[in-house]
């Protein structure tokens, strides 16, 4: 079998939303296969979500009004620096737009700290623009914060650890949903761009990147497709490996942090996004983090030590490399003792 013609493993997780027994046991057993060995998998049996495009109406504002909600890196004044809109930028490997909510959306103002741009307030359209949008949106964060945590459990469960041994960290976290187009490239969004950089061979052929190789810095991601192909992960042997839209499943990846606490047994995998034939595309990935003070320790018997450090510190440094972010570095000062390992 070429890596190419490998499937990406799909999951019916709706027995960890019951009692426990053989069925779950199957379900964190297949679960933990799959974190193991591609660090992909698709899912379905989650609680009802509301559909992609409610969710995505979003991109129908009208560029004043998304101006609006613009970061303060692509609009100097503006308050939110973490939270908010990112548009387009030319002479990048990736090249997408989108938006990205807090936990206030469903948690309301007990979410927001002033004094920390990770726990800043979120910035909104008004209702009358978008009716019903907001609470769609508290809708599908909560779903996503509920399969979050079981998929942790699960893993817990899995690899012989208390099942709850993770849901500590998890209390208040400060979980990113976020809201992405990748639109057809115009030649102008090459300007600037090293050919190696935007372009990559695929079935023997070079495509367009839409979204450059890269591994979740957190713990576990759960993103909704919309139909267009183009997500691949990075298979061991450096092959690429489709993850296919398929409808009614979410595509889930776990993230480096993850890996490090569980001592390598999980795998946090890169991936990429290439263009699809001329076609634009939209997802919607949820970001299951802890909350921003929690304290990330090595896990008894995963074998391997490091030093303890804060879950906020480690995520604005590894952010502050991705392009949205860049040069903020020096708007969050580490608040606790710096991470104990690199990036």
């Amino acid at each position: 079998m070429t890596p190419m013609d490998r499937q990406v493993p799909e999951i019916d997780i709706a027995p960890l939303f019951g009692a426990g027994g053989a069925g779950r046991d199957q379900v964190d057993s297949a679960i933990c296969a799959a974190a193991r060995d591609i660090g992909f998998m698709l899912i379905r049996g989650f609680p009802p979500v509301p559909a992609n495009v409610a969710l995505l109406r979003l991109f129908e504002l009208a560029p004043t009004e998304r101006a609006k909600l613009w970061r303060a890196k692509f609009r100097p004044g503006q308050p939110n620096q973490y939270r908010g809109w990112f548009p387009l930028q030319n002479g990048l490997p990736t090249y997408k737009e989108g938006m990205d909510l807090g936990p206030d959306i469903a948690h309301g103002p007990s979410r927001i700290d002033p004094g920390d741009p990770l726990c800043e307030a979120t910035p909104l359209p008004p209702e009358e623009l978008l009716p019903g949008w907001r609470a769609d949106m508290a809708r599908y964060y909560l779903a996503m914060e509920q399969v979050g945590e079981a998929l942790l459990r699960s893993l817990a469960r899995s690899l012989g650890l208390p099942e709850a041994v993770f849901a500590e960290a998890f209390a208040g976290g400060i979980s990113t949903l976020r809201l992405l187009h990748y639109p057809v490239r115009p030649p102008e969004s090459f300007d600037g761009a090293k050919a190696g950089d935007i372009r990559v061979e695929h079935l023997g052929r070079l495509v367009d990147l839409a979204g450059a190789a890269h591994v979740d810095s957190g713990f576990v991601t759960l993103l909704a497709q919309d139909g267009v192909p183009g997500l691949q992960a990075q298979a061991r042997d450096g092959s690429w490996i489709d993850v296919p839209p398929v409808g009614g499943t979410l595509a889930v990846n776990f993230g480096k942090l993850l890996e490090r606490w569980t001592g390598g047994r999980i795998r946090a995998t890169r991936h990429r996004v290439i263009a699809h034939r001329g076609r634009s595309r939209h997802s919607i990935p949820y970001f299951y983090e802890p909350r921003v003070d929690a304290e990330i320790t090595p896990v008894p018997g995963m074998g391997e030590a490091f030093a303890p450090f804060r879950y906020g510190d480690h995520l604005w440094a590894a952010m502050c490399k991705f392009v949205e972010f860049q040069g903020l570095d020096h708007l969050r000062q580490p608040r606790w003792k710096a991470a104990g390992w690199p990036e």
